[in-house]
């Protein structure tokens, strides 16, 4: 579905995007996580075709600036931050359904099913929609069609809790009931872990963590973290606490729990405290 040979992006000079090497099999779904400025949104922009790059970039094998059209037709795309759009709410869900072939009913059923009223804001501008109404149209738009890949990006950030758990549920119903490649930026993890079957993380523009799971793994499980300490020290410390970990009255022992899906980011955080380890043991909780 998704084919990535030395990709490589710059912005005035700066490099955004390293060397990235990344083939993604239909039917695949994606958790892409990493902290700002990794680089995430950006390798979304080019599978999207919307920047010039080095290497290589194809989608079912066509090049999204080459083929753009076409490409797009196949993808259902949620951004971070909504478009400027000047046309009415109306107008955009009637473009939508025109060019993809869309019957309006389905994309208003999901507005529905988050909470938004499409025939109480249908007149409205779409730029003069709060940001969660914004969320909830544009989700509406990537989920009631039909495609064989979703990219969504930080979709659920301006969302409402009510409207996260509704999303979650429609996004596990899509990917459920017809085979679909998903891609989901987010920095929650915990939320996106039951819906994926590989994990991905950037980090300063270079994917440093490429994590597949077997289907049949629960990725919402969690593991149970004991971390001995051969002395107390300010810096690891810190790091424990920052994923949940509770330390005694010594900050000798340090204990808790982490979530699956996270386990090698956080050998990975223990081994540049390698010094002053004396033991750890993770465990299925």
């Amino acid at each position: 579905m998704i084919e990535l040979k030395q990709l490589s992006k710059q912005f005035r000079k700066t490099p955004v995007l390293n060397d990235i090497n990344l083939a993604v099999a239909d039917g695949e779904r994606i958790a892409l996580i990493g902290s700002n400025g990794a680089g995430k949104t950006t390798l979304i922009r080019c599978l999207l075709g919307e920047y010039v790059h080095d290497g290589t970039v194809l989608i079912q094998g066509l090049d999204p600036r080459v083929e753009r059209a076409h490409v797009l037709r196949e993808i259902g795309f949620v951004p971070q931050l909504p478009p400027p759009l000047r046309m009415s709410v109306g107008e955009l869900l009637r473009f939508t359904s025109e060019l993809t072939a869309t019957p309006e009913g389905q994309m208003t059923t999901i507005a529905d099913r988050l909470g938004l009223d499409m025939a109480r804001v249908r007149s409205t501008p779409f730029s003069k929609l709060s940001g969660g109404q914004k969320q909830k149209v544009l989700i509406a738009l990537a989920l009631g069609r039909q495609c064989s890949l979703l990219i969504l990006d930080e979709p659920a950030a301006n969302l409402d809790p009510e409207a996260r758990h509704a999303f979650f549920d429609l996004l596990a119903e899509q990917t459920t009931d017809r085979p679909i490649t998903l891609l989901i930026s987010s920095h929650r993890l915990d939320e996106v872990a039951p819906l994926v079957n590989r994990v991905v993380e950037m980090d300063m523009g270079r994917i440093v963590l490429d994590d597949r799971v077997a289907d049949s793994v629960s990725l919402d499980g969690k593991l149970a973290v004991r971390i001995v300490l051969s002395r107390a020290e300010p810096a690891i410390a810190k790091a424990l606490g920052q994923w949940g970990l509770v330390a005694d009255d010594a900050s000798i022992v340090w204990a808790g729990q982490i979530a699956s899906p996270d386990r090698l980011r956080f050998i990975g955080m223990l081994s540049r405290y390698i010094g002053v380890v004396k033991s750890a043991s993770i465990e299925e909780s």
